[in-house]
C-alpha cells in the first residue's frame, strides 16, 4: 500500500515532466554538495532541497514541480529543472560543489569462452583444486554486484536462482514493478531491480512503451548480457543464433548476487542499433540506491565521448562516494578507439577497462575468382549456395543520385545502394559511417546476394562479427585492399562465402581491440589510464528475447544468447573477478582489489609475444592495456598491494584544485602532489631533469618474505627504486620506498612522445608489476 501511495503522489510531477522538458528556458541540472554531514535525517535533506530551489524560484508550487531527484541515501545533491541564471545563482553558494548541466547525450552504453581463456575453470567439484580461485571464493557466493545498464530478461537460465541460499541480510533494496515485471521476477539471484527515467523523460518526453518497458525488465539486451557476463549462472549446451560459440556459458563470479539498476533508454526515432541513452541525473539516483542497498561491487558499462572533469562527471562523483563504502567500481574506458586521449572513467577510485580478444574466432572465409581464399570472420547464420557469385565494390553499384567519389560512397549507407545494380551479387563494403548491421541490411534491401565488409585501416586487424540479415563475412584492413585490388583487376570479378567456422586457440590472443579508448589521461595527467584490460570483443552472453540480435526493428529474429563486442563487455568480467576477490578476501579495501588486478596482469599473448594493438599490429603499450591483460588466478594471491584510502582520494581532490566533497573536511595548505596517490602504476608527463615520486606496498602474501626490485625503465629515462629490497615479518606489513625517474638531456628535448618502463618486485614467486609512463614537455 505504501508503494502505490508514493506512485500516487508523483502522478503529478510525471504528468508535468513532459511540459517541463519542453520549456526553451529550463535546462536540467545537477547541484551537488557532496558528503551528507550526517546529522539530517532523509527528509529533512529533501526539504533543504526544496528550499535551495525555492530560493530561486517564484512559487512553492514551482520549486517543488522543478525538482527530478532529491540525492539523500549517500552524498548530498539534486536534480531540477533550472534556468542557467538559476543554476548561476545555486552555484554561488559556498557550500555548493558543483552545479552543471545533465546532457541527454552527455553518456551512452560501451558496446563463455572468455571466462575460460582468461584462467577461471568452472570445475564441477569444489575441492578439485583448492588453490583454484573460485574455490577459494566459493564462486563469488553472497557478494551483491550492482548492474547499471537497460535492465534485465529474468527469465533467462543465466539468472536462475536453482540451489542458492537466501538473500543476504545486509541487503536493504527492493523488487520495483512495472511492465511485465513483478516481485516474482526477483528471485535469490536477481535480488533487486529498479528502473529511473525522470532525466530520459524530462528531454525526451513520456517513454514509447512499444521501444522499452516501463520497468526493470530488459527490451535492449545490452543489460542482460553485462549482467550474465558478470555474475550468469553456469548453463550448459547453449551457442549464438546459428549455433555459433556452442559450450557452457557462465559468468566470472557465478554464485554472486545479482542488483539490477535500469538507467539507459532508448531514443525516439533511433533504432536501437544506433545506442541508448543513459542520462546523468538517473545514473547518479541508480548509484545513490546501489550503494543505500549494499551493494558489494558496481559495473559500469557507461562512459562519455570525451573525458569530463570529476566536479562534471556524474559517473566520478557516484564513484567516489561508493569507495568511501569500500565498493568496488568497475567501469568501461569506452570505445571511441583508436585515436589517444579519448578514455572516460578516468578517476583514480574507478577501475578503467580496456577491450581486448580472446582464442575464439568464428572464421568465414571469402573464395575469390582468382582463386586466392581470404581469411574473414561472421556469425550470420545464413549460407550461399555452392557456386561463385559477381563481384562489386558499394561505388559501383550506388543509386544514380550518389556521387561515387564521394568518400561514403563505399560505405553502404541507407538508400546508398541500387537494386537494378545490386540484385544477385556480393557486395563488398568499407567500415566507416553506420552500424556493421546496418551495411548488410542496406546489402539485402537492394537484393544482394552476400556482403562482405572491410575494415578501414583504423580498424586494422580487428574483426568483430555480426549474426547478419543475409550471408556475410568481415576481413581485415590488409585483406580488404586485396580484394579491392581483386575487383579493380578484372572484368569480371566472382567471389564465394564460406559458411562459418567455430575455431578454438586462434593464435595470436589476446589482441588489443581497435575500437578501445585510449590515454593519456587528459584529466589526471599523473594517472596512468585505463588500469587494464580484458575480453571485450566477441563475447557470449544472455540477450532479451524483447529484441533482435541485431537489434533492428525489421530483424524479427528471437536469441536467447548473442555475441557483442565493446568495453561494455570487458568491464563486467572485472566486475566478476572482483567479485571473487571480495569473496576470497572481504577485508580487502577496494584500492587493494584493483591493485592485485592490475600488478598481476599479464603482457603476452598465447604465441609467448607481447600483446598487439589490432589498428597498427604494432606492440600495444600501457595507454591500451595499462597494466596489462587481466589474470584472475595470479590476482587472488598477488603478493603485495598499493592500497588508498578515500582520504587519499580527497588529498588527491585538494592537490588537482577541486573543492572537497566533504563539508568536515578541509584540505591542507600543502597537500600531497597528485603523482604521490599510492597508485598501481605511474605517469610522469612533460618532464625533464629529476623527480622522486613515493609509494607503500602491503604484504598480502607469505609472513616472511623478501622482494627484491626489477627496472625496465623508458627509454631516454633512468629510474631508481630505493630501498631496491623490501623485508617484511608479517602480513599486513606496510614498506615505503621511493623512484627517482631522471630525464637525459636528448630525451628532454623531444616532443611531447610517451615512453614506457616498468619496475617490478618479485620473491620469487609473486612478480608484483607496475607500468611507467613518462613524457618530454
Amino acid at each position: 500500500m505504501a508503494f502505490i501511495m508514493k506512485n500516487i503522489c508523483f502522478l503529478p510531477l510525471l504528468l508535468l515532466l513532459p511540459l517541463l522538458a519542453f520549456s526553451v528556458e529550463t535546462k536540467v541540472y545537477i547541484v551537488y554538495f557532496g558528503e551528507h554531514s550526517g546529522e539530517k535525517a532523509l527528509h529533512e535533506i529533501e526539504e533543504d532541497h526544496h528550499s535551495y530551489l525555492f530560493s530561486v524560484k517564484k512559487t512553492q508550487e514551482e520549486a517543488r514541480a522543478s525538482l527530478l531527484y532529491s540525492y539523500k541515501n549517500i552524498f548530498n545533491g539534486f536534480a531540477a529543472l533550472l534556468t542557467p541564471e538559476e543554476a548561476s545563482k545555486l552555484s554561488e553558494r559556498e557550500e555548493v560543489v558543483s552545479v552543471f548541466e545533465s546532457q541527454p547525450d552527455k553518456y551512452s552504453l560501451q558496446t563463455t569462452r572468455s571466462w575460460e581463456f582468461s584462467g577461471v575453470e568452472n570445475t564441477k567439484e569444489w575441492n578439485s583444486e583448492k588453490d583454484n580461485l573460485l574455490f577459494k571464493s566459493k564462486y563469488g557466493k553472497d557478494v551483491i554486484i550492482g548492474v547499471l545498464d537497460t535492465g534485465v530478461w529474468p527469465e533467462s537460465k543465466s539468472f536462475s536462482d536453482e540451489g542458492m541460499g537466501p538473500v543476504p541480510a545486509s541487503w536493504k533494496g527492493i523488487c520495483q514493478t512495472g511492465d511485465n515485471f513483478t516481485t516474482k521476477h526477483c528471485n535469490r539471484k536477481i535480488i533487486g531491480a529498479r528502473y529511473y527515467l525522470k532525466g530520459y523523460q524530462s528531454h525526451y518526453g513520456p517513454l514509447n512503451r512499444t521501444m522499452d518497458y516501463l520497468s526493470p525488465r530488459d527490451k535492449d539486451g545490452h543489460g542482460s548480457h553485462t549482467a550474465s557476463t558478470a555474475a550468469g549462472r553456469i548453463v550448459p549446451k547453449v551457442s549464438a543464433l546459428g549455433g555459433f560459440a556452442y559450450g557452457t556459458a557462465s559468468g566470472g563470479a557465478p554464485l554472486a548476487r545479482l542488483a539490477i539498476y535500469k538507467v539507459c533508454w532508448p531514443i525516439p526515432k533511433k533504432e536501437k542499433v544506433e545506442g541508448n541513452t543513459c542520462t546523468e541525473v538517473d545514473m547518479l539516483a541508480g548509484m545513490d540506491d546501489a550503494i543505500a542497498d549494499g551493494v558489494h561491487v558496481l559495473s559500469l558499462s557507461l562512459g562519455t565521448a570525451k573525458p569530463l572533469p570529476y566536479d562534471q562527471d556524474g559517473l566520478a562523483i557516484g564513484g567516489l562516494h561508493a569507495v568511501k563504502k569500500n565498493i568496488v567500481v568497475s567501469a568501461s574506458a569506452g570505445n571511441s578507439g583508436p585515436s589517444p586521449s579519448t578514455l572516460s572513467n578516468p578517476a583514480p577510485w574507478i577501475i578503467t577497462v580496456g577491450a581486448s580478444s580472446m582464442d575464439r574466432s568464428f572464421i568465414a572465409p571469402v573464395i575469390l575468382g582468382n582463386g586466392m581464399s581470404i581469411e574473414g570472420q561472421t556469425v550470420t547464420p545464413y549460407n550461399l549456395k555452392r557456386k561463385m557469385y559477381p563481384l562489386v565494390h558499394a561505388a559501383q553499384v550506388l543509386e544514380r543520385h550518389f556521387d561515387p567519389k564521394n568518400s561514403t560512397a563505399m560505405q553502404c549507407l541507407p538508400g546508398s545502394l541500387s537494386p537494378e545494380k545490386a540484385k544477385g551479387k556480393i557486395v563488398f563494403c568499407l567500415r566507416g559511417n553506420g552500424t556493421r548491421i546496418g551495411k548488410g541490411q542496406e546489402v539485402k534491401r537492394a537484393g544482394g546476394a552476400g556482403y562482405i565488409l572491410g575494415n578501414s585501416l583504423a580498424n586494422g586487424a580487428e574483426l568483430a562479427v555480426d549474426a547478419h540479415v543475409l550471408p556475410a563475412t568481415g576481413v581485415t584492413s590488409d585483406d580488404a585492399i586485396k580484394i579491392l585490388k581483386y575487383i579493380n583487376s578484372t572484368k569480371k570479378p566472382t567471389a564465394y562465402i564460406r559458411y562459418a567456422k567455430t575455431r578454438l586457440n586462434y593464435k595470436p590472443a589476446p589482441y588489443m581491440a581497435a575500437f578501445t579508448s585510449r590515454g593519456p589521461n587528459v584529466i589526471s595527467p599523473d594517472i596512468l589510464k585505463p588500469d587494464i584490460t580484458a575480453p571485450g570483443l566477441n563475447i557470449l552472453a544472455a540477450w532479451t528475447e524483447g529484441n533482435s540480435p541485431t537489434k533492428l526493428e525489421s530483424d524479427t529474429r528471437v536469441v536467447k544468447y548473442n555475441i557483442i563486442s565493446g568495453t561494455s563487455m570487458s568491464c563486467p568480467h572485472v566486475a566478476g573477478v572482483a567479485a571473487l576477490l571480495k569473496a576470497a578476501h572481504p577485508s580487502w579495501s577496494s584500492a587493494a582489489i584493483r591493485s592485485a588486478i592490475m600488478t598481476s596482469a599479464g603482457l603476452l599473448n598465447n604465441k609467448g609475444k607481447l600483446i598487439t594493438d589490432a589498428s597498427k599490429r604494432t606492440p600495444a603499450d600501457p595507454f591500451q592495456y595499462g597494466s596489462g591483460h587481466f589474470r584472475p588466478e595470479k590476482a587472488v594471491d598477488p603478493g603485495l598491494v598499493y592500497d588508498a584510502t578515500h582520504l587519499d582520494y580527497l588529498l588527491f581532490l585538494c592537490a588537482s584544485g577541486l573543492k572537497v566533497v566533504d563539508p568536515v573536511y578541509k584540505c591542507p595548505k600543502n597537500p600531497p602532489a597528485t603523482y604521490n596517490l599510492n597508485y598501481p602504476s605511474l605517469a610522469i608527463p612533460k618532464f625533464s631533469g629529476t623527480k622522486l615520486v613515493k609509494r607503500t606496498v602491503t604484504n598480502v602474501g607469505g609472513s616472511k618474505s623478501v622482494y627484491f626490485v626489477r627496472v625496465k625503465p623508458p627509454l631516454g629515462y633512468s629510474v631508481k627504486v630505493f630501498p631496491p629490497i623490501l623485508v617484511f615479518n608479517h602480513v599486513g606489513q606496510q614498506k615505503n620506498f621511493t623512484i627517482t625517474v631522471k630525464a637525459n638531456r636528448k630525451t628532454s628535448e623531444k616532443s611531447n612522445n610517451y615512453s614506457f618502463g616498468w619496475y617490478t618486485w618479485t620473491d620469487g614467486f609473486h612478480s608484483v608489476r607496475s607500468p611507467l609512463a613518462v613524457s618530454s614537455p
